[in-house]
């Protein structure tokens, strides 16, 4: 299985896809969390990562789609993977594209999860709490909510045109909400006859 799974920040796709890798047998590879080690591990990349997340705006296409081939060059991702954060944009739809047509993996389903600005600041806000994640602070989330509606959310129209989405309501229990992304799956005709 070769999924995408979109969404606004916080809307929950890390948690679903963390939730979705041991039923599907795929590696979890979230942009986010390679770009968080990096800055972990104060890398070059890492620190120049850091500044602008900070900031509250996003990495560099080129950046992360290098970042991204290495991941799925890996021995685990021969399968299969769950994409979480990427793409963000059309630019990225069409790299991404082009880059697993090079290594022969293209993509089986696209999954969004659909959740109101309001929740995912909620969501955030109770995160920021509790982790402290810089780019969970609200004012930071509602940059980078202005961010997704501008950029990403494009990107589901891109899937939609190639038959490969599918929307979700990402508001519920944890274990409902990766009910109806199963079902989402089961339905999909792509995922159903490969």
């Amino acid at each position: 299985m070769r999924l995408v799974l979109l969404g606004a920040p916080g809307s929950g796709k890390g948690t679903q896809a963390a939730r979705l890798k041991t039923d599907l047998a795929v590696p979890h590879i979230s942009t986010g969390d390679m770009l968080r080690a990096a800055v972990a591990a104060g890398t070059p990349m890492g620190l120049k990562a850091k500044a602008v997340m900070d900031a509250g705006q996003l990495v560099s296409d080129d950046i992360l789609l290098g970042m991204l081939e290495d991941r799925l060059s890996q021995a685990d991702a021969k399968s299969g993977f769950i994409l979480d954060g990427y793409p963000r944009n059309l630019a990225q739809a069409d790299a991404l594209d082009q880059l697993l047509a090079k290594i022969g993996q293209p993509l089986d389903a696209v999954i969004k999860l659909e959740v109101p600005n309001e929740a995912i600041i909620r969501r955030c806000e109770i995160r920021f709490a509790a982790e402290g994640r810089a780019d969970d602070n609200p004012d930071t989330v509602r940059r980078r909510l202005g961010i997704f509606a501008e950029q990403t959310a494009p990107v589901a129209d891109f899937y939609a045109r190639r038959g490969k989405l599918q929307v979700v309501d990402g508001v519920g229990e944890l274990d409902e909400v990766t009910a109806r992304i199963k079902q989402a799956l089961q339905r999909d005709p792509a995922v159903a006859n490969g």
